[in-house]
């Protein structure tokens, strides 16, 4: 998969999640905004109940974001795979190889860790056909 089309897959984002009734019924008392690092590419979404209601590619030095996600492009490749390999099946398994920094705030990630997980697992759905 080439680096334009991982950002293709990314940016599809906003409609895999507020596509998915359950997801945003997990997320529905989570607003926050956050960085995604993709590679050398930051993307701010801003989450409001469950839904990603802004998806912005930066570089934005003056965007202000409450927790970041970031892993190399290769990392969210490997991780959105139909079927990921082990340690890049899970962000938090990524985390603890080393693959994904987690910064920031990190209590609404804790605190609404499965629709994380399930959010940034969403590309997955296209791995066949992006």
């Amino acid at each position: 998969m080439a680096t334009a089309d991982l950002a293709v897959r990314f940016e599809k984002l906003p409609d895999l999640v507020n596509g998915d009734a359950w997801l945003v019924h997990r997320g529905r008392f989570l607003s926050v905004d956050i960085l995604i690092g993709l590679g050398a590419t930051p993307y701010y979404l801003t989450i409001e109940h469950g839904r990603i209601i802004r998806l912005e590619r930066g570089p934005s030095p003056m965007r202000s974001w409450h927790l970041a996600l970031r892993a190399e492009e290769s990392g969210w490749r490997r991780h959105w795979e139909a079927v990921p390999e082990p340690h890049f099946h899970d962000l938090l398994a990524m985390a603890k190889r080393g693959a994904l920094a987690i910064e920031g705030d990190v209590r609404p990630f804790m605190a609404n860790l499965f629709y994380f997980k399930d959010v940034l697992a969403a590309p997955r759905q296209r791995a066949g056909t992006a």
